[in-house]
């Protein structure tokens, strides 16, 4: 057979020949494609007289790189078409030689059969046949055979791939890094996973359903959930990089928490180069944004980790032609998004990703030739673990960096099975089984290798799990413990604990903001393992170096703060837990309350200045200087919202506790005065706010200016 051009796909149609008026129909609809030189097709029909019919069909099958299984009752029912081609298709499939594509002719039932799990088209699932109007079931078909042509030959162009020439691949198609041309606006906060497998159809579902109905104003959001660990995020990565060239913006922000979603959303207006990005309001940093969606289209935003979807329904713009993609732990998502379920992996693709991850079996290979051994308990481990991929990755870091057989890990599973099922479900949602067993297993390791590596893990385990700034370990490193405190002033130190951590992939470095994060469920365990005493004193650790890290807010520092704000947060909520009342508990309340009031969050810095307040009462008493200045900088917050009745008694406390303990002179006591006469004004009662106004000036210096 005479080779086409370089550019060329050959698509291979397997039919049966009682089809043959459908298959030329859709030869038809395939003619521009023919004519650009994007395919070149072959069937029966182009067979010559005198030449071996099944031997000439097989050379062109085994050639093809796009086949194509026209479905019918009379297909399936041929034993040349099904026992014959089908089989040799599915094979050339699985090794990643080939793409399978059933186009469903009529209304068959293919359960059991080779190609059950493939996406077939038309994608709605009605046959052919089954349409009122054939021409459009055929432009259907057609537009998703030109979909795939394009994606196979992007593939074709990478020089590292070898997907169509060269060695058979694996089951799954690999996905291979190479350096690419990103949309002119990205901000992807992950690296493109070389280890990502299967997901195939959930990502053709995405796609078709992101770019369908193109006339309308805005594409319904996409939400794709499931179990913590099933791969939501890496899924929307993955899109994201494949379909990066449909964009002209591929932006992206977390949305686990509101305080995480508007600092998100802060950095969205710096990328976009909005005007109010400077804006102290965050709120109408947030606003600004959201115009810009709604003004612009050809742009991707994937909110990641939308667990309490009211957050995200707030900020979701009203109009535009951009994609929405979501991902949460949340199944209803509404009418806010279509909802698509991440599943647990099969078999295959479980065992394809363990032993990957594991570097038992090469990303080229395909798993055909994996050691028998290894392979049977591979699939003991994934049944084990129902398929959950973030266990299978942490299995497979496991055996990778301690050197283990499979077989060896499968033992030592099982032998901590029973603790592991006592687990499930008593952690919540955030706890799927497999995973405590696996990180187990990690952290023992890391402990023997490291000590400095596993208090490092314990600390990361008490901060917000992502964006953790490497500047705070290093400066809050004298208030945990002997381990972290030489890491200070000693950079490699440093690396070669976070170094020990990556070996066993339970955080992520990201070099460009220098920040490490850690999965939440890592999080869990990781306290669940300790016992009581332990927990409280790295709950404690954690306040003091937050607090010893966080600066003072002036606008200088705000980029600091702003990196610190959701670990001081979480450090609020273990403040309360714990009671935790020793000076710097205040402190670190104090100074983010007042960065969050200085970007008009007040409903979030209110709590923070309360509970500040209530401390500096019992610690240090109702007439102490700090006190004083709680009081002041809770009564200024109600001021900034109007709650004036609120604000007085706090500013006549603080004024009461000034004149008390210090000199008549001093300068806080004209700070004090200035803030409870502007409330007066404002509360129209100029004729008491006067002789205040005379007092401040008086003391700062300015009387009669």
């Amino acid at each position: 057979m005479e080779a086409g051009a370089p550019e060329t796909i050959t698509v291979f149609y397997s039919y049966d020949l009682r089809d043959e008026e459908l298959r030329s129909e859709l030869e038809k609809h395939l003619a521009i494609l023919r004519r650009q030189g994007h395919i070149r097709g072959w069937h029966h029909r182009l067979i010559n007289a005198g030449m071996e019919t099944a031997k000439e069909s097989l050379n062109h099958l085994n050639d093809a790189q796009i086949i194509l299984l026209l479905v019918s009752p009379d297909y399936l029912a041929s034993d040349y078409c099904y026992d014959t081609e089908v089989r040799r298709a599915m094979q050339r499939h699985e090794t990643g030689e080939a793409k399978v594509i059933p186009i469903l002719l009529y209304s068959v039932d293919y359960e059991g059969t080779p190609f059950e799990k493939l996406s077939a088209l038309p994608s709605n699932g009605v046959p052919i046949k089954q349409w009122s109007d054939l021409n459009e079931a055929f432009y259907h078909v057609a537009q998703g055979i030109k979909q795939v042509v394009k994606e196979f030959k992007t593939v074709r162009g990478v020089p590292e791939s070898k997907t169509i020439e060269g060695t058979p691949k694996s089951n799954t198609p690999v996905t291979v890094v190479t350096p690419v041309t990103l949309a002119p606006l990205w901000n992807i906060p992950y690296r493109r996973n070389p280890f990502f497998t299967g997901r195939e159809t959930l990502l053709a579902h995405l796609h078709r359903d992101l770019t369908a109905n193109k006339a309308t104003a805005l594409t319904q959001a996409q939400a794709i959930h499931g179990l913590g660990g099933i791969g939501k995020t890496q899924t929307a990565v993955e899109y994201a990089y494949r379909y990066r060239d449909k964009y002209q913006a591929v932006l992206w922000v977390s949305a686990a928490s509101r305080d995480v979603l508007i600092a998100g959303f802060v950095e969205l207006a710096s990328l976009l180069n909005l005007p109010e990005k400077q804006e102290q309001d965050q709120n109408k940093v947030v606003m600004a944004v959201k115009r810009w969606l709604e003004e612009h289209d050809g742009w991707l935003l994937i909110l990641d980790n939308a667990d309490d979807l009211s957050l995200v329904e707030e900020i979701l713009p009203a109009g535009g032609k951009g994609h929405l993609l979501l991902t949460t732990r949340a199944q209803a998502a509404g009418t806010l998004a279509n909802g698509i379920e991440v599943q647990e992996m099969d078999q295959q693709e479980g065992v394809l990703l363990l032993l990957r991850r594991a570097r038992v079996l090469a990303l080229d290979t395909p798993l055909e030739q994996a050691p028998a051994q290894e392979r049977s308990s591979a699939e003991a481990i994934v049944r084990e673990m129902d398929g959950l991929p973030l266990a299978l990755d942490q299995a497979g870091a496991y055996i990778e960096e301690t050197g283990c057989s499979v077989a060896a890990y499968l033992e030592r599973y099982r032998q901590r099975q029973i603790a592991l099922l006592k687990r499930r479900g008593g952690m919540g949602k955030e706890h799927p089984d497999p995973v405590d067993g696996t990180w187990s297993l990690s952290f023992e390791q890391i402990e023997q290798l490291s000590p400095v590596a596993a208090d490092m893990l314990r600390f990361l385990a008490y901060l917000s799990p992502d964006a953790i700034p490497e500047e705070l370990i290093v400066e809050g490193a004298s208030q945990l413990g002997p381990h972290l405190k030489t890491i200070a002033g000693d950079a490699t130190l440093f690396d070669e604990a976070v170094g020990t951590l990556l070996r066993f992939s339970l955080v992520r470095r990201n070099r460009e903001d220098n920040t490490l994060s850690i999965h939440r469920l890592v999080q869990v365990v990781l306290k669940a393992s300790m016992e009581k005493r332990k927990q409280r004193q790295w709950a404690e650790r954690t306040v003091r170096a937050v607090s010893q890290a966080f600066p003072d807010v002036e606008f200088k520092t705000w980029p600091q703060c702003r990196r610190l704000i959701a670990h001081a947060q979480v450090c609020a909520d273990l403040i309360n837990q714990y009671a935790f009342a020793f000076p710097e508990t205040a402190f670190l309340l104090n100074r983010a309350a007042i960065y969050l009031k200085g970007h008009a969050l007040y409903g979030q810095a209110e709590p923070l200045y309360k509970r500040a307040l209530a401390i500096r009462e019992q610690a240090l008493g109702a007439s102490h200087p700090n006190t004083a200045q709680s009081l002041n900088n809770l009564a200024v917050l109600y001021c900034k919202q109007g709650r004036y009745e609120e604000a007085e008694p706090l500013y006549k406390r603080a004024l009461a506790i000034c004149e008390q303990i210090f000199d008549s002179q001093h300068p806080f006591i004209a700070d004090v005065l200035e803030n409870y006469a502007y409330l007066l004004r404002e509360m129209k009662r100029e004729g008491e706010a006067l002789p205040l106004e005379a007092r401040a000036r008086a003391i700062r210096g300015r009387d009669g200016v």
